[in-house]
């Protein structure tokens, strides 16, 4: 299995987890875990996926991802699970 953290951040708009969903739907990658919030009028989210079955290279997906950011006007960033582990180990 191979683990990716992707996090989601910006000004609350309708549709965001859907159109995140549906990217990561249409490329066989799996939500494990999600969590979100709004803060006043900021939206905040994490998600635990896995991309063992998608077919697409890591380096595209993240690419792919920061488009649809900029066109949802949101920040998506990716990182594999033991990089992220690693950032923020204390």
């Amino acid at each position: 299995m191979k683990k990716t953290i992707i996090t989601v951040v910006g000004k609350d708009t309708v549709g965001i987890i859907a159109k995140v969903c549906t990217y990561l739907a249409a490329n066989q990658v799996n939500v494990e875990d999600i969590s979100q919030t709004i803060v006043q009028g900021y939206f905040n989210m994490m998600m635990i996926v896995d991309t063992s079955r998608s077919s697409k290279p890591f380096g595209e997906m993240v690419q792919d991802l920061d488009t649809l950011g900029n066109e949802i006007g949101v920040k998506i960033r990716c990182q594999h699970e033991d990089i992220f582990i690693k950032m923020h180990r204390i």
